[in-house]
């Protein structure tokens, strides 16, 4: 038997399917963290066994705070296209919606809004959540058009996680996602 969040929400969006991480992932997880669109979110170069890590922490996030990124993939199909979702490990600041595109090919097609829209509404909704961040290095354009798009604005006043990596910081507030 392979082990599974059996309790993890599902959800669909009019495109897509958002679900719990699953073992299956791997592949496409560590495929993306290897190649330099990684550079944003990754510490360094590539290392396996630290990639090997943070996949393991996208899983026990789950299993630790009962919340946390949901893979979404292609209604019909099981192909991990990427994750969103609420994020909150020990050592931050405030709680985060984030986002990553693990498929090149999905990038530009509107499913990384989409999917971050609707792990928001979770975030918002069944978790209860009125604020939330967006931690986003200065350099990707790519998501901060997207935390505008979602409707998130600068927050230059936010605390930033613990490391040398700068980040922008932007607000996502209940009330003007609504």
């Amino acid at each position: 038997m392979t082990p599974a969040l059996v309790h993890t929400p599902v959800i669909e969006t009019e495109r897509l399917v958002l679900r719990a991480p699953a073992p299956s992932d791997w592949p496409a997880f560590d495929a993306f963290l290897a190649s330099p669109r990684a550079g944003f979110i990754r510490s360094g170069d590539y290392a396996l066994g630290q990639t090997w890590r943070a996949f393991g922490h996208v899983i026990g996030h789950w299993v630790l705070r009962g919340f946390g990124n949901f893979v979404f993939t292609l209604k019909g199909s099981d192909r991990a296209l990427g994750m969103a979702g609420p994020w909150f490990p020990a050592d931050w600041p405030e709680r985060e919606i984030g986002w990553t595109v693990w498929a090149p090919e999905a990038e530009g097609k509107g499913y990384a809004f989409e999917a971050a829209r609707a792990a928001r509404t979770f975030a918002f909704g069944t978790l209860g959540w009125d604020t939330a961040v967006s931690y986003i290095d200065p350099a990707n354009a790519r998501s901060v058009a997207l935390a505008e798009r979602l409707g998130a604005s600068r927050d230059d006043a936010a605390r930033h996680p613990a490391g040398d990596n700068p980040c922008l910081v932007y607000r996502h507030r209940k009330e003007a996602a609504a």
